[in-house]
């Protein structure tokens, strides 16, 4: 087996918590290096673009969320065999992520300039995308999104739509996936209800 260190800021949620997730669910060792906010800035001097998450295998710096998010999935035995399973957990993955490549400059924002540029999103692509998970989510069975079992395509939506409900994002409504995707929450609920996703949450709570 590889040794496999990821790194990223120390809080559960962002680009790193579905491949923490899915590391724990297939039992697969890793160090799970976790930072304060102030070590970023001299931490990222050693990553490739300057940006986290990054995996370390055998030594060797892999960069980009959704390929290290995959690379889990595999291991993990998360991730479909199937071509065409494979290119709907894909497209879901790079969804939510795309959704995230628009939130991120706002938390570089503060005042109104933030509240401006968050309730934009907030009243334009962030329900388009929300809907469109759901609608992708109903499309195959209503549980999970491809390969209809738990793929890491559920542990990015999930840990996406946990942030969103979390409270954490200043204007962004508590309750955005419940007035416009409701059955978003449905899975979030069923995905935290899984005994290993409970254990890992749990192990940090103590």
């Amino acid at each position: 087996m590889s040794q496999l260190k990821l790194t990223y800021f120390d809080f559960h949620g962002g680009r790193a918590e579905p491949v923490r997730l899915a590391f724990h669910l297939g039992d697969v060792a890793f160090e799970d290096h976790r930072f304060k906010f102030p070590e970023f800035e001299e931490l990222r001097k050693s990553t490739p673009f300057g940006q986290v998450p990054t995996l370390q295998v055998d030594g060797v710096q892999v960069t980009q969320c959704d390929a290290i998010l995959r690379y889990a999935g595999k291991l993990a035995k998360l991730y479909p065999s199937d071509p065409y399973q494979a290119l709907l957990c894909d497209e879901v993955m790079y969804v939510v992520e795309e959704a995230s490549v628009k939130l991120g400059p706002t938390f570089r924002m503060s005042g109104e300039e933030q509240k401006q540029a968050r309730l934009a999103l907030v009243n334009g692509s962030m329900p388009v995308y929300l809907r469109w998970l759901e609608k992708q989510l109903l499309a195959h069975g209503g549980e999970y999104f491809a390969d209809q079992r738990l793929t890491v395509a559920d542990l990015k939506v999930f840990v996406d739509v946990r942030g969103l409900n979390s409270g954490r994002l200043d204007h962004v409504p508590r309750d955005l996936v419940a007035q416009v995707a409701p059955a978003l929450n449905a899975h979030l609920a069923r995905i935290e209800q899984l005994p290993a996703v409970q254990a890992y949450y749990a192990k940090f709570a103590a």
